[in-house]
């Protein structure tokens, strides 16, 4: 049985550079970890992958190929994936006697809230090769200094969960900038602990022309606290005590993935 991450979230959530820190917090610990590579557009990589999927399609060939744009490429790479899954299965075969696995996801939100190939891609995974995968869902901090910008991360993260049906950990990344794009209207635990949120009402535009956007807004935070899914964790890459800390909440959900015999990977 193997365990690992699916790395998600909008793009510059900082997914890459979370794969690159975690993978070096856990050689420090002593595990042994392979990142897996699976966005056909990042041709930058600030780490050594075990697996890319560029080895199997790249985003810029299909563009040219067959005229599309980058997002609507990004749907084809994944489908291209799925519909040749056995490669990837071949090269992560070698890997699951002993590695802990990171998969860094393209950044285009649609691949996890809309469409399913993605999300097939990572069902048939943990089917056929018996694997344990928790989804770590990054949304970048400065949202939190706008309420209307951390109502929408809210929604996406529990859009997102309801989607994936994975065990999953929300991350609130680059904490330690959050205060640079302006002071926070609350404390850093109303944000992560996602209660109360008729505050926010206090936040938004009070211009009489806004109120059918405030009520909106106010319909919309009932629907998150009527789910009460969603919370975060807090993660600044350089400190390594979030990460210890993000890495055990993973493991954790992990756990009650293993533990519980009614997970099933066919839907």
């Amino acid at each position: 049985m193997v365990f690992g991450q699916v790395v998600i979230g909008p793009p510059g959530s900082g997914k890459t550079t979370y794969c690159n820190g975690m993978s070096q917090y856990l050689q420090l610990i002593g595990r042994k970890v392979a990142v897996i590579n699976l966005d056909p557009a990042n041709d930058s990589l600030p780490y050594d992958c075990a697996i890319n999927i560029e080895d199997l399609i790249k985003l810029s060939d299909v563009m040219n190929e067959h005229s599309l744009g980058p997002n609507g490429g990004l749907v084809y790479c994944m489908d291209y994936l799925e519909k040749n899954i056995d490669w990837l299965e071949a090269k992560l075969k070698p890997l699951l006697k002993d590695h802990y696995l990171l998969f860094d996801f393209p950044g285009q939100v649609e691949l996890f809230f809309l469409h399913s190939n993605a999300k097939k891609v990572i069902m048939k995974l943990i089917k056929k090769l018996d694997l344990r995968l928790t989804a770590v869902h990054l949304v970048d901090a400065h949202l939190c200094s706008d309420a209307g910008n951390y109502v929408s991360a809210l929604l996406l993260s529990l859009s997102t969960m309801l989607h994936m049906e994975l065990p999953h950990v929300n991350v609130l990344s680059k904490v330690d900038l959050i205060e640079s794009y302006g002071k926070l209207a609350f404390n850093l635990d109303f944000y992560t602990d996602v209660e109360d949120l008729s505050y926010l009402q206090h936040h938004l535009d009070q211009d009489p022309r806004s109120s059918k956007y405030r009520k909106l807004t106010k319909e919309l935070c009932e629907v998150i606290e009527d789910f009460g899914l969603v919370n975060f964790t807090t993660l600044a890459i350089q400190a390594y005590g979030l990460l210890d800390s993000n890495f055990t909440t993973a493991a954790v959900q992990e756990k009650y993935m293993k533990d519980d015999e009614n997970f099933d990977s066919d839907d």
